[in-house]
């Protein structure tokens, strides 16, 4: 059994941590560990199937082409739709951000 919360196996927090937990036909669910990292700027995800994240600890930012803003904080979770293009504007460090994504 693992602990989602378990970062004691990271020595560098430099890049942001993709880690699949499970995947299947028609879906995938990974632990993300961001430490300050943001989406490069004038960048955007367009992804192909939805994703519903899931910020277990620290803060973060989502800005979506639309210049909707959304701010995640512990325990928040968020549906983005397949090519609703968004970016990651904010990451906290002190704690670091542990997401659970599902791609579907």
């Amino acid at each position: 059994m693992h602990s989602i919360l378990d970062l004691s196996s990271i020595k560098i927090f430099s890049e942001e941590i993709f880690e699949t937990i499970l995947t299947g036909e028609n879906i995938k669910i990974e632990r993300i560990i961001s430490n300050g990292q943001t989406t490069p700027e004038n960048e955007w995800y367009n992804q192909d199937k939805n994703e519903w994240v899931l910020l277990i600890q620290g803060e973060a930012e989502i800005l979506f082409e639309t210049d909707e803003k959304t701010t995640l904080r512990a325990g928040d979770y968020l549906l983005i739709p397949a090519h609703k293009r968004h970016r990651v504007t904010f990451t906290s460090c002190n704690p670091s951000c542990i997401w659970l994504a599902v791609f579907f």
